[in-house]
């Protein structure tokens, strides 16, 4: 059963979300504050993080960020703070995603299906390689194989969707459109139009240029073959 972490100091609008998503099939931890939040994290195989920002002790942006040192899980903010800053300040914290109060709950529940599709994607296969790169679907950890043995990329959450993204399609023209609705659009995000480019640019300057080629007017394409194993 996959596993939701849901951090809102509303009692009711907590419980409301958790009934919901309970009935859908999910199993859910609720929080009301972040040091709940926190402990609730450790202690239990979260799937999923659905958080509020503003809190009784701190902010949820920093809660994000801590998640993100130790962990790739999929954080969604749920928050009444609305304006474009706000939203470019939780896509920076490290959200994947952003809903703004008030809300529907078939939205949130559509938003929750899509990132858990997203990692059924990647069920029945424990890594992909490419040239001499590896990602290990498990522990979303990326490696690069070298003369003188194996070293870890350090690559952010999404330069790493980016990349297997590349990979799991290999050999094919990814537009930017494709490559923003995979990573960063579950259904309608704000990004900038630079967000594609400068991101790959910074993919490149990290496993080597030879691996992503640009296709003028087309996109981009992963130059080598992959394998799932």
């Amino acid at each position: 059963m996959r596993t939701i972490l849901l951090l809102e100091d509303d009692e009711n609008l907590n419980r409301g979300i958790a009934l919901k998503l309970q009935k859908e099939g999910y199993q859910v931890f609720s929080a009301f504050q972040i040091s709940e939040a926190e402990k609730l994290f450790d202690e239990n195989r979260i799937d999923l993080v659905i958080s509020d920002i503003t809190l009784p002790d701190g902010n949820g942006l920093e809660f994000c960020r801590k998640i993100r040192n130790k962990s790739k899980v999929f954080v969604l903010f749920l928050t009444a703070m609305d304006s474009e800053i706000d939203m470019v300040n939780g896509y920076d914290a490290g959200a994947d995603d952003y809903i703004t109060k008030p809300f529907s709950l078939m939205v949130l529940v559509s938003k929750v299906q899509a990132f858990m599709r997203r990692m059924e994607g990647v069920c029945g296969h424990n890594r992909i390689l490419s040239g001499n790169i590896e990602v290990n679907y498990g522990e979303m950890r990326a490696l690069k194989r070298n003369a003188d043995g194996v070293t870890p990329l350090t690559l952010s959450k999404k330069e790493l969707q980016i990349m297997i993204y590349f990979m799991e399609n290999a050999r094919q023209i990814l537009s930017k459109e494709q490559i923003l609705e995979y990573v960063w659009d579950v259904d309608g995000q704000f990004v900038d139009d630079n967000t594609v480019p400068v991101n790959i640019s910074r993919l490149k300057g990290k496993i080597g240029n030879d691996y992503i080629q640009n296709v003028r007017g087309m996109g981009y394409i992963w130059t080598e073959e992959s394998v799932q194993e």
